[in-house]
């Protein structure tokens, strides 16, 4: 069975999303059977490459106060399952379109899970940028991925293009931000759900066989190109 799991490097939900959708596959009794596939959204594409600081970016939105609502409390979050440190607040965003571009090209060499989550705990662990192309080579080069290889695949922009139609894909499938989440292509999670709901969505899509869309959840933490948004109580 598949899963397939829209995100950004950016989006603290989604690192946080990435943990708990591993933690829940290996506590699912077919977990072995299952099939982690990682899709790209790009939530600030015309950001400036050189980055801009999180505070600024809540500045620029008009919700400053979403520091201390939002961000903070998703730090306390994901430090308690386990992601320690995780800095929502203290790192820049820049575009993360050279960065997709390296995990698209990690996804054909076989490691894309891996990939995807040391760039989330390079990011969120360590604020790493990922904006530019040394930013993403230097990265590609510490996880032993080829560095040569890696440089080629920017340089001739030949996973733009699927990048592009991961983005278009979720979007039609009702996605306006990230994580989102589709289980067998049937199933549709939207925001950063809890492991135990991720594990019960799990069991579900595996003994079912619908073929529509079916939304089991729309509560959770999402971030969409406006800024990240608290969950629904």
């Amino acid at each position: 069975m598949d899963v397939e799991f829209w995100s950004d490097v950016v989006c603290p939900y989604c690192g946080l999303m990435d943990h708990r959708l591993h933690t829940a596959i290996d506590r699912f009794e077919h977990g072995a059977r299952v099939r982690l596939v990682h899709r790209s959204f790009q939530l600030h594409p015309d950001l400036p490459r050189e980055g801009v600081s999180q505070r600024a970016l809540l500045v620029r939105y008009g919700v400053p106060q979403n520091e201390e609502r939002v961000l903070r409390p998703l730090e306390r979050l994901a430090e308690a399952e386990g992601l320690v440190p995780y800095h929502a607040v203290e790192r820049t965003l820049g575009p993360t379109d050279l960065a997709h571009q390296l995990l698209a090209f990690a996804s054909e060499q076989g490691r894309g899970a891996e990939i995807w989550t040391a760039m989330f705990r390079a990011h969120f662990g360590e604020a790493r940028p990922f904006w530019t192309r040394e930013d993403v080579l230097a990265f590609a080069a510490e996880v032993g991925l080829d560095r040569d290889d890696a440089a080629a695949a920017l340089d001739s922009h030949r996973y733009r293009a699927r990048v592009a139609a991961d983005q278009r894909a979720a979007e039609r499938l009702g996605a306006h931000g990230t994580p989102f989440v589709v289980l067998d292509g049937a199933y549709a999670l939207n925001g950063a759900v809890s492991v135990d709901d991720l594990v019960a969505a799990l069991r579900t899509a595996w003994t079912a066989g619908h073929h529509d869309l079916v939304p089991l959840a729309d509560a959770g933490g999402t971030c969409t190109p406006d800024g990240c948004l608290v969950p629904r109580t």
